[in-house]
């Protein structure tokens, strides 16, 4: 495994190279980092799921340059999701799409739809454009930590996450801190109406103002029939055990925005100022508390329609560690 902290045209294009020959690339999003292998080569996304430790009929997330690529993975597409695409794309949104057939089951996880998303990272767009300019389609990155943990938001986060399980030909690409922090809005376009499957920066509001309809925030009869990434009830745990009520301790840690004070003689563990700031150093927090392994972690929730809902979706996730422990 080797980390590139400078993400030159010539260090993209190895990169790119090494994606097509079948290796594993880790690389920067707007959102968190991804794992990457080539989507159209079965023996490689085994190794993603290999090396995350993940179910295999848990889907994998398809990133393209553009999209113009979307109709080579997707097929009757809804007017409303073209129009999504277009406003939202390159940006932190996965479209949920009837596949085509180059969206074999080993991406799909077996289902008749497939996740579409076009970052909006330079070095995540660059390395697209540059392994479809090599003869390749799409690029399947989840995020690049073990399943069910803390994404990665920096280079360093994904090598102390996976650095036992890449081999010497993968490569890790330095990009810089993710700068919005929380995994893509997923949207199922599956139906005559679009609903959001997962929240994201991407916000129902910002949804409604384009399409004109009330969008529907965690149908249950999608998320019933769809299988996504991130909708496991336990699913974006540090080690450290979550609280979303009560009282720290001393040496507890305690995450809140930076209105809230810190009790005495608790561990902040991060303390942003707004709601996209809280996201952004979310899972920083979440992975200092574990380096200076802590035992619990308190945390007040942020309030509010906009990223907030992504936020304490993500929250409410890590503390349902505490049942299933």
């Amino acid at each position: 495994m080797t980390i590139i902290s400078n993400c030159t045209a010539a260090a993209l294009k190895d990169a790119a190279a090494s994606l097509i020959a079948g290796n594993l690339v880790a690389f920067p999003t707007e959102t968190v980092y991804g794992l990457g292998a080539d989507a159209s080569n079965q023996q490689a996304v085994a190794r993603i799921y290999e090396v995350k430790g993940r179910p295999t009929d848990h889907p994998l997330i398809v990133h393209i340059s553009s999209i113009n690529k979307l109709d080579k993975w997707a097929k009757d597409i809804p007017e409303y999701a073209v129009k999504l695409a277009r406003n939202f794309w390159p940006g932190p949104m996965t479209l949920i799409l009837p596949r085509t057939d180059l969206a074999k089951d080993f991406i799909t996880g077996s289902q008749d739809n497939v996740g579409i998303r076009v970052p909006s990272h330079t070095v995540a767009l660059a390395l697209l454009q540059e392994f479809e300019s090599q003869g390749g389609i799409g690029v399947a990155a989840p995020s690049a930590n073990r399943f069910g943990k803390v994404s990665p938001t920096c280079a360093d986060d994904v090598k102390a996450e996976l650095y036992d399980y890449l081999n010497s030909k993968d490569l890790i690409l330095d990009g810089g801190l993710s700068f919005i922090g929380v995994e893509s809005t997923i949207i199922n376009c599956i139906n005559t109406m679009p609903s959001i499957l997962r929240p994201g920066a991407i916000t129902a509001t910002m949804i409604n103002n384009l399409l004109g309809i009330q969008i529907e925030v965690f149908a249950k009869n999608d998320s019933d029939q769809i299988r996504v990434p991130g909708l496991l009830e336990s699913h974006y745990s540090p080690k450290a055990r979550v609280f979303l009520s009560g009282t720290p301790a001393i040496g507890d840690g305690f995450i809140a925005l930076s209105k809230f004070p810190t009790p005495p003689g608790v561990i902040r563990l991060t303390s942003p100022a707004t709601n996209e700031e809280y996201a952004r150093t979310l899972y920083q927090g979440l992975r200092l508390a574990d380096s200076k392994k802590l035992s619990k972690v308190f945390v007040i929730e942020p309030a509010g329609n906009d990223i907030a809902v992504a936020v304490c979706d993500r929250l409410q996730k890590a503390a349902e560690f505490i049942v299933n422990i």
